[in-house]
């Protein structure tokens, strides 16, 4: 998975979202053959009733036809004990045919999924996504998990129309259900006037969706929600939120607190921060290559063979060595400044404080975002944008040019 869901990600996480897995482990050479089976760990081995035939017949992800439709079986129930386990293990365990050629293979190892524990010991798992678009076994579910206090599992679909696909949502539990707020979802799905909300009925498992009025947060994602005392009102904030940019949809970070009435459905913006938010873009539209300069200055000591071989890689790549010591001060500004912990912050994110005010630079692939967390001087910002956009043009070798975002 690429360093940051790239703006929605570029297109394209309460129960906060699970931290995305790490990468795909290769097969072995026993197996690197189409026809031969990889071999998994005692641990993790399927049970004998999951033979190949079963799990081919349960293969691929599913969508309900009802609300909900049980989908629990065998194959699906081991896959969700071993969450750790990522669809092209799974898949090369019983050599399954290629998901470049029939589609994505179910599993559970997803990220933007909501966990929800309930007092009587049950955890409700909610939809979430395997891997990023470019991958074959990409997919956004729309079912929801559930494993009781003795290890039972139980797997419930929906209809898209009941609970589109659903990921970097949170999940609130209010009495007996859990209220179901965001989502980033497939490009094609996102209505950025709109903010998807669902309740999870936790005794029958049926899922409705709740409209809302009032001033709605939008497409947000990758948030954070908490009830608040009066156990009516659900707070939400930070995160991103999907926006409609002269006629182009824009991902933008969330400054601000919002609040949903569960009783009215009505939202209401708690505060109007408006932080300013410059954009540091090529001036030809162009990706950055951030990322790969990154990467040499990772091994520019060259102290092993690893190290020699990824600089060199690098540099091919690149066709040049970039200045390594200007990128070192990218988000150093000449003013006087300190670099924090930002414990609030992505981990794409560098934060200085300057003059009381947290200033953040977040690095992504087709621009430096910067946010003035609060307000400074002009000509304090100025020099801020300026100098970052500068010390770009060097590292790039390419004209920059620094953009005010619109707040929202």
């Amino acid at each position: 998975m690429s360093p940051a869901k790239k703006a929605a990600k570029e297109k394209k996480k309460s129960a906060n979202p699970k931290p995305k897995p790490g990468p795909k482990p290769k097969p072995t050479a026993k197996a690197s053959k189409k026809t031969s089976p990889l071999a998994l760990s005692k641990g993790d081995a399927p049970p004998k009733d999951v033979t190949r035939d079963l799990f081919l017949v349960w293969r691929a992800p599913r969508i309900g036809m009802a609300n909900p439709q049980r989908l629990t079986n065998a194959a699906w129930t081991w896959l969700a004990r071993h969450k750790e386990m990522n669809a092209y293990v799974a898949n090369a365990h019983f050599a399954g045919p290629s998901s470049m050629a029939v589609g994505p293979c179910f599993c559970a190892n997803r990220f933007g999924q909501s966990i929800t524990d309930l007092p009587d010991g049950r955890v409700f798992a909610i939809a979430g996504e395997h891997e990023d678009y470019y991958d074959p076994d990409f997919f956004i579910y729309n079912d929801v998990i559930v494993t009781d206090a003795a290890g039972r599992v139980e797997i419930f679909g929906y209809p898209r129309e009941v609970f589109p696909p659903t990921d970097f949502h949170t999940a609130t539990l209010v009495g007996n259900r859990i209220i179901v707020i965001g989502c980033l979802g497939y490009p094609s799905q996102r209505d950025p006037g709109t903010t998807p909300v669902f309740a999870v009925d936790t005794t029958t498992l049926a899922i409705t969706r709740l409209t809302t009025t009032g001033m709605l947060p939008g497409r947000i994602f990758n948030h954070e929600a908490e009830l608040a005392a009066d156990a009516r009102t659900i707070v939400i904030r930070k995160g991103e939120r999907a926006m409609l940019v002269h006629g182009a949809e824009k991902i933008c970070d969330n400054h601000d607190d919002w609040s949903l009435d569960l009783e009215t459905l009505t939202w209401r913006r708690l505060t109007e921060r408006r932080w300013p938010v410059w954009e540091l873009a090529r001036a030809d539209g162009e990706r950055n290559h951030l990322w790969e300069i990154e990467g040499m200055s990772w091994h520019a000591d060259g102290k092993t063979p690893f190290d020699r071989a990824q600089f060199a890689a690098h540099r091919k790549a690149l066709g040049r060595v970039p200045d390594l010591d200007v990128f070192a001060t990218r988000f150093s500004p000449p003013i006087a400044h300190t670099k924090v912990e930002d414990a609030e912050a992505r981990h794409d994110t560098t934060t200085i404080e300057a003059a009381g005010m947290l200033v953040r630079y977040r690095q992504e692939s087709r621009c430096v975002r910067i946010t003035v967390c609060g307000r400074l001087p002009e000509e304090t910002v100025a020099t801020l944008v300026d100098d970052a956009r500068r010390k770009l043009e060097v590292l790039e070798q390419f004209a920059y040019e620094a953009r005010l975002v619109p707040a929202f």
